[in-house]
């Protein structure tokens, strides 16, 4: 306490920390929505920041404002990184070297199942340790029951795309070469090690998995834990094939490609496997839609309405028919976005190039159809499930889209989930909240070398401007216009639907934004 600096010093500085991040992370929204967009913001920087950047940290599903999970890391940075990114990228560099320092630890879970390459935790303990607990507590019946959620593979493909994303807002060519390039190689190696050969289907299958929705985690009446070719899982996982083939073929140079092959024991044959199984994983269709699992069409439906009526909040359906003496996995009914979480990550250009790539077509014919099945069957019972569907919801049915941006907005100040926010705020859910503005309602992507736009304004928000960091320029300004501070950089090319532009240093070019 004596080396500490006088109150009015300790005030000062603190003020300007704050100002500082203030300014990197400018929002311009009006009324409400702005508000609470600006206390989300304030809760995402107290626990993820440049003054967290060199410590041994990772993104905790409660930030650091309550004793929930007990501070486990899950996939949450999905949902905080791809805004990071774009303000503070030496945090989302920080946040992937948390990761990397685990890869080890990742590596022997997947040998504990027989498997090669890197099988990340679903609940991430302080060393990378499986943290996800064996029973959990139903309140409604008071029994304590098997919880399966450790089965949450996708958690690598999660920190996979953190990798990707990073790398291309950034420009770190340095970190996707090396650790970058490392995690995607062993994320990649237990894709292709857990994919089957199925000769009925023709097809590679990944079985015994749950997905982002916790609500399936078995068949109906069966004894065995885990479902087969989740959508979210198959594809996802195609995706870390593709591009880490593409990352080995096309990005490293020669000697970097050769010491990552024999450091890793990568020969011609397994990477021949990867192509393969990129190609041929088994996506599930049922009554012309995605289905979330393979079976899923086949369970029955639930009478919602009747539901509703019974009950005050259905939000957490599963303890409602368990105490029922009934169980969730007989029905068409999610927890969250599951299988439309593909329209959350993947722009519809890239996701339809991925479908196709796997021998599927994924137009609007298809697509629309499949969000109207699982709006209908989806209760919402968590924070991330309302922000999902509104940014899905954006391009596919602008009417409803913002109701669940509410949901998404009013998760923690309303608390909305009914008295979790006391045991910590939701960091995803309010992260997501921020992107939603950045790239969900700007269709902005950060891919080959360029800033994309795809503008699809709500009206409830049709006014906002920020301020973000792309590849070494700082500053830039987004809003009925990109503005582009003075430095010694290469010009910013913009892609929009009808036009690319490129913007000096210095310049600035009128965009069709809302404004």
């Amino acid at each position: 306490m004596s080396a500490a600096s006088g109150f009015e010093t300790l005030l000062q500085s603190h003020r300007t920390a704050w100002r500082l991040l203030w300014r990197r992370a400018a929002l311009d929204v009006p009324g409400e929505p702005g508000s609470i967009l600006r206390l989300h913001l304030f809760h995402l920087l107290q626990t993820l920041s440049p003054h967290t950047a060199d410590l041994d940290v990772g993104v905790p599903a409660r930030g650091l404002h309550g004793e929930a999970y007990r501070g486990h890391i899950f996939w949450d940075e999905l949902f905080v990184l791809p805004y990071l990114n774009l303000h503070f990228p030496e945090v989302s560099r920080a946040l992937l070297r948390y990761r990397h320092r685990r890869l080890d630890r990742a590596r022997a879970a997947a040998r504990a199942l027989g498997r090669r390459g890197a099988l990340y935790p679903w609940q991430s303990g302080s060393d990378g340790r499986e943290e996800t607990q064996r029973l959990h507590l139903n309140p409604r019946s008071g029994r304590w029951l098997p919880d399966h959620s450790r089965l949450q593979h996708h958690v690598g493909s999660a920190i996979a795309y953190n990798v990707w994303q990073y790398c291309e807002a950034s420009g770190d060519v340095e970190f996707l070469h090396t650790k970058g390039a490392e995690m995607l190689v062993q994320i990649a190696r237990f894709w292709a090690d857990s994919a089957t050969w199925d000769e009925t289907l023709g097809r590679h299958q990944i079985r015994g998995v749950v997905g982002p929705d916790e609500y399936h985690d078995a068949y109906p009446g069966s004894r065995t834990p885990g479902l087969d070719d989740n959508a979210y899982t198959n594809v996802t996982a195609a995706w870390v094939l593709t591009r880490t083939l593409e990352v080995l073929r096309r990005d490293l140079p020669e000697p970097r490609r050769r010491e990552l092959l024999e450091r890793a024991a990568l020969d011609g044959g397994e990477l021949e496997r990867w192509e393969e199984v990129s190609r041929t994983l088994h996506v599930p269709f049922h009554d012309g839609v995605v289905s979330q699992f393979q079976g899923y069409g086949e369970l029955a439906d639930l009478d919602w309405k009747g539901y509703a009526k019974r009950y005050d909040d259905i939000r957490r359906l599963d303890r409602i028919l368990e105490a029922e003496g009934d169980t969730v996995n007989r029905y068409k009914a999610s927890k969250q976005a599951d299988a439309l979480m593909l329209g959350y990550l993947f722009s519809p250009a890239e996701l339809q190039g991925l479908l196709r790539r796997l021998g599927h077509r994924l137009d609007e014919e298809i697509w629309r159809p499949t969000v109207d099945c699982y709006l209908a069957r989806t209760s919402h019972g968590s924070t991330l499930s309302g922000l999902v569907h509104g940014w899905i919801l954006a391009r596919a049915r602008r009417t409803d889209a913002w109701l669940f941006c509410q949901e998404a907005l009013r998760g923690d100040v309303a608390d909305l989930q009914g008295g979790t926010t006391g045991e910590g705020i939701h960091l995803g859910a309010m992260a997501g909240t921020l992107d939603l503005i950045q790239r969900g309602l700007t269709g902005l992507e950060t891919r080959e070398g360029a800033l994309w736009l795809d503008p699809m304004p709500l009206p409830e928000l049709s006014s906002y401007g920020f301020s973000l960091q792309y590849q070494g320029h700082w500053g830039v300004r987004l809003r009925l216009e990109i503005s582009v501070p003075h430095s010694d950089r290469q010009p910013i090319t913009v892609r929009l639907p009808d036009r690319t532009v490129g913007v000096e240093p210095g310049g600035t070019s009128r965009l069709l934004l809302p404004g």
